[in-house]
C-alpha cells in the first residue's frame, strides 16, 4: 500500500536558512538539529534498505511559493503558501508498506513528528 506522509513543520524550528540570520531562527541550538538531521537520515535509509521507500523531498520555504488560481478562466496567481499560518508543509515522503499501521510507525519516527504533525494519507490509484 503507498502513503503520502505529509510533514508539517515551522522553519524556525529546524534554524532553516531563511530564517536564520533572525534570533527566531536560532530557537533550535545546533547540537538538538544536528541530532534531528541524523535522526532523519537513518530514518531514510532504513525505508531505503527496505524497499519501502518510493521517495522524498523537501520543500522550498513559503516564501518560493505562488499559489495559482483559476476563476472564471482568468488565471490569478499570487505569493504563497496556500495558507496563512506558522507552519508550512515542509517536504513529503511517498512511501509503499504493507499496512497502514506500519505508515503510521514511519510517520512517528520523521523528526518534525515531536514538534508539529505529519500526515498519513494513502494514495488512490485511477482506474
Amino acid at each position: 500500500m503507498k502513503y503520502l506522509l505529509m510533514i508539517h513543520s515551522n522553519p524556525i524550528t529546524w534554524g532553516h536558512p531563511s530564517f536564520l540570520h533572525t534570533e527566531e531562527g536560532k530557537a533550535l541550538p545546533k547540537k538538538a538539529r544536528d541530532a534531528l538531521a541524523a535522526q532523519l537520515d537513518n530514518l531514510l535509509n532504513e525505508l531505503d534498505a527496505s524497499g519501502e521507500l518510493i521517495n522524498a523531498v523537501p520543500l522550498d520555504p513559503p516564501t518560493k511559493t505562488r499559489v495559482v488560481r483559476v476563476r472564471e478562466g482568468v488565471r490569478a496567481t499570487t505569493d504563497g503558501p496556500y495558507s496563512e499560518a506558522k507552519e508550512q508543509l515542509a517536504g513529503v515522503f511517498l512511501i509503499d508498506v504493507a499496512s497502514q499501521e506500519r505508515a503510521e510507525e514511519v510517520a512517528a519516527t520523521i523528526p518534525e513528528a515531536g514538534f508539529y504533525a505529519v500526515e498519513v494519507r494513502p494514495v488512490s490509484v485511477f482506474d
